[in-house]
């Protein structure tokens, strides 16, 4: 399970936070240089695989509560702006679990009703257990999104160095699932996340990472870069009080720079500008937020220099 706070409770802070950079972005974007002008139209920034070469978008969706509806049709019904939202603008990650309530069958609804499955790149996990246990989650996976060969199959917060990833395997081995990873949340589950990956190198390994927690800098993302495995990035706000910090701040004016032009793409450009990074799951229920992520994914980002002056302006806010 994440630790993830729900967009539920964050919303009226991102929404502070959005309309406060918005005034500040304006003035900024009628000054802008020729590229960040561009920055608007221009595709959204697509990263490779590495096992394999298939490109994901860079900025897909996470589920975790924000999914979790219930079976409630009108409840499904107004999340279904998020999913065309996010394949409109370029999009194709969702991110689930068999953990997150009733996320993995609204994902799958969602997917059937949009008639947008063959657009989307649908990742869920399973619980460490059983053979037995594990075959019953990726089962009841298959049911609830409605799809036989789901796109990742991921192992859900790995917390032993010696976890055994032979069964996720022979998953991709027979179809099953066309790729396998491991997932964390949590901090205290890194140094098992980078053993693992180094000695079993999955395709997919999924971290909480921001600026405002960089702890996975030191040892996931090193690993999965020398393992060769495509990263998702969950946590990318941590836990919504990025927002609470930059609450009422001004963007700065020199997140023109690299075409930030809110506090989401800010603190997302900061993570896709990491070289190990290939999908930010940034959770929402909401349309506009979810296009506010995308254009994370495209115009420019800060290079090493740019990045470590964020860094030091958000670790100043206190």
């Amino acid at each position: 399970m994440s630790n993830r706070i729900p967009e539920r409770a964050t919303s009226l802070s991102r929404r502070a936070a959005i309309a406060v950079a918005a005034g500040a972005a304006a003035s900024a974007l009628t000054r802008s240089t020729p590229a960040s002008a561009e920055a608007a139209s221009t595709s959204i920034l697509n990263r490779p695989i590495p096992h394999g070469g298939e490109m994901l978008p860079a900025v897909g969706v996470g589920t975790w509560q924000v999914f979790d509806v219930g079976d409630s049709p009108e409840k499904s019904a107004a999340l279904r702006p998020v999913v065309e939202a996010l394949v409109a603008g370029g999009g194709k990650v969702i991110d689930t679990a068999t953990g997150y309530g009733s996320s993995e069958a609204v994902v799958g609804h969602l997917a059937r009703m949009t008639g947008l499955r063959d657009q989307l790149f649908l990742a869920t996990k399973c619980r460490v257990g059983s053979r037995a246990s594990m075959t019953a989650e990726m089962q009841q996976s298959q049911r609830r999104l409605q799809t036989q060969k789901i796109d990742l199959m991921q192992l859900h917060n790995v917390r032993d160095a010696k976890t055994d990833l032979g069964l996720l395997r022979e998953w991709k081995a027979q179809g099953i699932c066309h790729y396998f990873g491991i997932t964390t949340s949590f901090n205290g589950d890194h140094a098992a996340i980078a053993a693992v990956t180094g000695r079993d190198k999955p395709d997919f390994v999924q971290v909480n990472y921001s600026i405002a927690d960089r702890t996975a800098e030191s040892r996931v993302l090193p690993a999965a870069k020398d393992a060769g495995a495509a990263v998702l990035i969950n946590e990318p706000f941590a836990s919504g009080g990025l927002f609470r910090r930059v609450r009422g701040k001004p963007l700065p004016d020199w997140a023109a720079e690299f075409d930030a032009a809110t506090w989401g793409q800010f603190f997302l450009k900061f993570i896709l500008a990491h070289e190990a990074v290939t999908v930010v799951i940034p959770g929402t229920a909401k349309a506009e937020h979810m296009k506010d992520n995308l254009a994370a994914g495209r115009g420019r980002l800060p290079d090493r220099a740019m990045r470590a002056r964020m860094t030091a302006f958000v670790d100043a806010l206190g």
